[in-house]
């Protein structure tokens, strides 16, 4: 059972961030090459959703 959850946690604190690392690069990578297109798009966008670049800031008023 615990090694079930040290599993997930470690799929979520490590995998995770590496795969928006490797879709953020791969879009940079691909924008540089070709230009703007919709996979680059695409791409950065999966990043943004796994992993957001900057923090977002809340406004409560």
């Amino acid at each position: 059972m615990i090694q079930k959850r040290i599993a997930q946690w470690a799929v979520m604190a490590i995998a995770v961030p590496l795969a928006a690392a490797g879709a953020r690069r791969l879009s940079h990578t691909l924008e540089a090459r070709r230009g703007p297109s919709g996979a680059t798009r695409l791409l950065t966008k999966g990043a943004d959703l796994m992993r957001p670049q900057k923090a977002k800031r809340r406004r409560f008023f």
